[in-house]
């Protein structure tokens, strides 16, 4: 297994870059540790990553 960790703004620009604009900086500089690395991404996956992250930051944002 190849670990990687990435930013969801480098994962969003390969795959996603229609969704760059409606992220916020804290989502887009948000670090994702991926087990297989970004080869084994396909679109599904990066949705996936882009709604659970956008949660985090919303449940944080509550939080404050």
């Amino acid at each position: 297994m190849e670990m990687e960790t990435v930013k969801l703004s480098h994962i969003v620009k390969t795959y996603t870059p229609e969704l760059y604009t409606f992220l916020t900086r804290t989502e887009l500089n948000s670090e994702i540790v991926l087990v297989n690395g970004m080869q084994s991404l396909d679109q599904e996956d990066v949705i996936e990553i882009v709604q659970f992250s956008i949660n985090e930051n919303r449940k944080d944002a509550f939080l404050q």
